[in-house]
């Protein structure tokens, strides 16, 4: 018998990726796409390798008796259950970085695909057909192009066409204009981008604000002219929107790499001769492959020898205090609900920890809170190391403050932030009883007492009689359920705030109903799912 850890690589991966965890392991193979064979096969294993077909799901952790660390090599997770490896002690960690520059270069690919009509061209003179006007194109230099979401991907590929003698505009609620100005990208609203762009390229984070957003309303917007690509997340996009808008000729091409559902084989844009697609090939490159297996390799040896692992999605690899421990999720969550409230990157940013808490080191929970910050706001998987890099590329100051005295919770975590309006957003929360119940504490200046769900809804608005009854009849006719409220005010006849827990999402046009019927000074839709 072995001595060594054991690592199973359960698909193919390059052969970096073996070299790259060196000698001081015992490597096993099999085929992860087999469940039948899977199974059996983790059972003793210490950690496990995996892309995108092997599923390390409940079931397969539930049967790994010994497994540590489940690496993807690779950005996405949809194929592994952080949540389920979290609650077992298996830390999951991935290459975030390895295949932002091949995901850059298809998205500018499809852009001069579209441009240039390549593909289609192409296919016709490998049939036989010389079509010269057929397939006439047009020039991206001195063309708008609009970039939505200007994230790492997003900011490669402005420069990239930047050298086109693209004109670069870009919607990103969450970068300040400052920030754009450096690097000669102009900021405007979305619906500014839509009216002047030539060309969109997509680049966002899937999320429920992000879900469809690039739909019907915003296709009614566009240039006749313009071309859309996504090569970012399927579903940003709406697929029945875009095929309606091409076929009327309100969008002149698309170029798409990420569909709703995938695999995706039969789709009515496959049809049309306009339409460029890709097999979601972003990450599909002999380059981006090698980073990735390298990238997991060195964080397997890294979990494995106990010692900090900087790509860490659900977990820090580095000693925690078992008080800080339970923590790390509220701190993340607190930081998720102050981007939802705050609707853009703070100019500065604090984390304050109060209370008995303090003895141990709560760096840690700066690392977390920052990570919820930008969970959802990069097109990325954000861990505990990339965090502080994604708050630098944006200016965003951050400060973390501790203090042992705690007047009214044994401890309490905070994060405040200060917008480029200068205006200051506020949430807190603490961990009650045993079980460590998540609560929010404070909302700003208000006091409030709300154990934490999946989707909450937060208002502030001029108290008077009847609204909490508006609130509920148009949240009842949209069919949705209120789990939980609770209303803190100042002063009668002054500003109040409520906090609803509801059961699912509060769609966007359901929220704009809300404010507009009761006056809200603000309305916040939060999902933390």
């Amino acid at each position: 018998m072995s001595s060594k850890p054991v690592v199973l690589i359960a698909e193919e991966l390059s052969p970096a990726t073996v070299d790259a965890l060196g000698p001081d392991f015992e490597i096993r193979h099999c085929n992860g796409a087999d469940r039948a064979e899977l199974i059996p096969a983790i059972a003793d294993v210490d950690a496990i390798l995996v892309r995108s077909a092997t599923k390390v799901d409940a079931e397969a952790l539930a049967a790994a008796n010994k497994l540590r660390v489940v690496a993807r090599a690779g950005v996405g997770l949809d194929n592994v259950d952080v949540s389920a490896a979290t609650k077992a002690g298996v830390m999951v960690v991935n290459a975030p970085t390895s295949n932002i520059v091949t995901a850059a270069e298809l998205a500018c690919g499809l852009l001069v695909a579209t441009a240039r009509n390549i593909p289609q061209a192409n296919t016709a003179l490998k049939n036989g057909e010389w079509k010269r006007n057929k397939y006439t194109g047009v020039e991206l230099s001195e063309k708008t192009l609009g970039v939505v979401g200007l994230g790492r991907i997003g900011v490669l590929v402005a420069q990239r066409m930047s050298a086109f003698g693209m004109k670069i505009v870009a919607y990103d609620p969450y970068v300040q204009p400052a920030r754009a100005a450096q690097m000669g990208v102009k900021l405007l609203a979305l619906d500014e981008l839509l009216e002047v762009a030539d060309f969109i390229t997509v680049h966002l984070p899937k999320t429920p604000e992000t879900l469809g957003l690039i739909g019907d309303e915003a296709l009614h917007k566009v240039k006749p002219s313009v071309r859309i690509v996504n090569a970012a997340r399927g579903g940003i996009v709406d697929e029945a929107a875009l095929y309606s808008a091409l076929k009327e000729g309100r969008v002149a091409g698309a170029g798409l790499d990420v569909y709703a559902k995938e695999p995706c084989t039969d789709s009515p844009l496959f049809e049309l001769d306009q339409v460029v697609c890709t097999p979601h090939l972003g990450a599909s490159t002999d380059e981006a492959q090698e980073k990735a297996g390298i990238a997991v390799a060195r964080s397997v040896r890294l979990a494995l020898a106990g010692e900090l692992v900087p790509d860490a999605v659900n977990v820090q690899g580095g000693v925690i205090a078992e008080d800080v421990k339970p923590g790390l999720p509220l701190a993340e969550k607190l930081g998720r609900i102050f981007t939802a409230l705050a609707g853009e990157v703070a100019a500065r940013l604090d984390v304050e920890v109060y209370g008995e808490i303090t003895q141990h080191d709560v760096k840690v929970l700066e690392l977390s809170a920052l990570k919820g910050v930008f969970e959802d706001v990069v097109d990325e998987t954000v861990s505990y190391v990339n965090a502080p890099l994604f708050a630098q590329e944006r200016g965003v100051e951050v400060r973390l403050t501790t203090s042992s005295e705690s007047p009214d919770h044994r401890n309490v975590v905070t994060v405040r932030g200060t917008l480029s309006s200068g205006e200051e957003v506020a949430v807190s929360g603490t961990l009650a009883g045993p079980k460590h119940l998540q609560k929010i504490v404070a909302v700003g200046d208000y006091d409030v007492d709300v154990a934490l769900a999946d989707h909450m809804v937060v208002l502030r608005y001029e108290d008077r009689p009847g609204v909490v009854g508006t609130v509920g009849r148009i949240l009842g006719e949209a069919g949705l359920n209120i789990a939980g409220m609770q209303v803190a005010r100042a002063e009668e006849g002054g500003e109040a705030l409520v906090v609803l827990t509801v059961d699912d999402t509060v769609p966007a046009t359901v929220l704009a109903d809300i404010s507009a019927e009761i006056g809200a000074a603000s309305a916040r839709s939060v999902n933390l799912i």
